[in-house]
C-alpha cells in the first residue's frame, strides 16, 4: 500500500482546473484565491485546496523572483563541463548544483557531460567559480561562454503543452 502511496505522488495527475490556476499564478503570482475562483467559477476552498496539493507535491514553490542584474549580477555565464571518468558525473554534479552562484544545472548528451548556468557580481568572480570548478576531482576541462544580454528569462509557457 505504500509503494502505491510514493508512486501516485511522481504519476500526480493534473487536470483543468490545476493548469488554469498555474496560468494564473505564473501571469501574477499576487493573484489572491478569491479572483481566482472568480475566474474559474468555483468555491474559494477549492482553489485553496488544489493550491495546497500543488504546494504539497512540489509542483510549484513561492518564491521571489528578481531581476538578477537589478540587484548587482553583471555577470552570466554558462560553463560547459567534461567529466572523466564518466562515473563520476552524479557526485560532480551535486557538488556544483551546491554552488549558490549556479541557477542551472542539467547533464547533456555530446561534447560535454554537464551544463551549467551561473550568475555572478563581475567577471572576477565568475573566474573564481570557473576555478572552483575546475578543481572537482574528475572535472579534466571547462568551456565558458559569457551571456553579454540576457533577452528572455521566463517560465514555461503552460500553453505548449497542448493540454485542451
Amino acid at each position: 500500500m505504500e509503494k502505491n502511496k510514493s508512486k501516485s505522488k511522481h504519476d500526480m495527475h493534473l487536470d483543468e482546473m490545476d493548469f488554469a490556476i498555474l496560468n494564473y499564478l505564473q501571469a501574477d503570482g499576487r493573484t489572491s484565491f478569491t479572483v481566482i475562483a472568480e475566474k474559474l467559477n468555483v468555491s474559494i476552498g477549492t482553489i485553496r485546496t488544489r493550491f495546497n496539493r500543488l504546494l504539497d507535491e512540489k509542483v510549484i514553490n513561492i518564491i521571489g523572483r528578481v531581476d538578477p542584474a537589478k540587484i548587482g549580477f553583471k555577470c552570466y555565464a554558462q560553463i560547459a563541463v567534461f567529466i572523466r571518468p564518466a562515473t563520476l558525473k552524479e557526485q560532480i554534479a551535486q557538488t556544483i548544483a551546491a554552488m549558490p552562484e549556479v541557477s542551472f544545472l542539467a547533464g547533456t548528451s555530446g561534447d560535454y557531460d554537464l551544463i551549467v548556468d551561473v550568475m555572478c557580481r563581475d567577471n572576477d568572480h565568475l573566474e573564481q567559480v570557473i576555478n572552483e570548478i575546475s578543481k572537482i576531482e574528475g572535472i579534466f576541462q571547462t568551456k565558458t561562454t559569457i551571456y553579454f544580454k540576457v533577452y528572455k528569462y521566463a517560465q514555461p509557457e503552460l500553453s505548449l503543452l497542448d493540454l485542451y
